[in-house]
């Protein structure tokens, strides 16, 4: 058994320090509920984990795209949120491809403002579904030109950390999965560990750090929501506490565990 991270430890860990999160639909709920453990100890209700492109999160803000765009479910899409406190900075961008135009537009952010101390990134399921009969190869291609540009753009210390995907369903029923590639859908979860592999090779020729969230959750699918894809509140509060765990690994920070009442502030590691 092993307590989350607590609201006092993230806020000390994240002070003065800017993060992005790249992604889908589970790297929004990744960045969601950073964003509310950094002002609550509290997990995401349903209707949050639910919601996507709305105006406003918590005191966070729609930057781009979302409501402010088309609401689809199609390759197009695009949502950026942000949230800013006196201390803490976390920006989010929504994905559907690792690499592309979009993400080029993306990285010349970086490159021109605000450089970040921590990018959280994973892009896997879209990418090798919704691109055609060639996307695995594409797939693999795109990673190389991302890793190499990301390791590029930001500064030497930024901690970038590669999410692998997380186990899916089955039966899968989530947004992306439109109704001309539904014969993925029972064989995409044995495509999802294929590319896990490649992306941890690479990455971690890259020089990059990477967390197997495949791993962490294997045992865990009871958190896993209906669709297949998507995963629960206490999931989601899991995941943060082990991004967080491995920052400050990463940059030699002891995270303090404080005593906590009996039942609470625990999650199991199967």
């Amino acid at each position: 058994m092993r307590r989350f991270v607590t609201q006092s430890q993230a806020r000390k860990l994240l002070h003065n320090k800017f993060v992005v999160v790249l992604g889908g639909s589970v790297q929004r709920s990744m960045y969601k509920d950073l964003v509310l453990l950094l002002q609550k100890d509290r997990c995401l209700t349903l209707s949050q984990l639910k919601s996507k492109g709305e105006l406003s999160f918590e005191r966070d803000c729609l930057v781009e795209g979302g409501r402010r765009g088309p609401m689809t479910n199609g390759t197009e899409y695009r949502e950026v949120r942000q949230y800013r406190s006196d201390h803490h900075l976390l920006r989010f961008y929504f994905l559907t491809r690792i690499y592309s135009p979009y993400m080029e537009s993306v990285l010349e952010d970086f490159r021109c403002s605000l450089k970040p101390d921590v990018v959280i990134v994973g892009s896997c399921i879209w990418d090798i579904s919704r691109y055609g009969l060639e996307c695995l190869p594409e797939y693999k291609e795109n990673l190389h030109k991302f890793f190499g540009q990301i390791k590029a753009i930001v500064r030497h210390d930024c901690l970038i950390l590669w999410l692998l995907a997380m186990p899916l369903g089955k039966n899968i029923k989530g947004g992306f999965l439109v109704p001309e590639i539904n014969h993925l859908g029972p064989t995409l979860r044995f495509d999802v560990v294929e590319a896990n592999f490649y992306c941890s090779r690479l990455a971690d020729a890259y020089g990059l750090d990477v967390l197997d969230l495949h791993f962490h959750f294997r045992f865990g699918l009871r958190h896993r929501m209906p669709d297949g894809v998507h995963w629960d509140d206490l999931a989601h509060r899991r995941i943060t506490s082990l991004v967080l765990r491995h920052t400050a690994e990463a940059w030699g920070v002891e995270l303090h565990v404080p005593p906590s009442p009996p039942g609470q502030g625990y999650c199991t590691d199967s």
